[in-house]
């Protein structure tokens, strides 16, 4: 019983650092171009391998 004493504390400072990551990214745009993500993997852009 005396360790949920420490283990509650360190449980909710951990969802609280999620959560404040989680604020975090949406605030410096991180899921503003869900599209174009999706639709740039579909791109080929690499150069073909000339073999000699």
């Amino acid at each position: 019983m005396r360790s949920l004493l420490y283990l509650v504390p360190i449980a909710l400072g951990m969802g609280g650092v999620g959560l404040a990551a989680f604020l975090w990214s949406l605030r410096s745009g991180q899921y503003d171009d869900l599209e174009g993500d999706a639709q740039r993997i579909l791109f080929d852009e690499d150069k073909p391998i000339i073999r000699r």
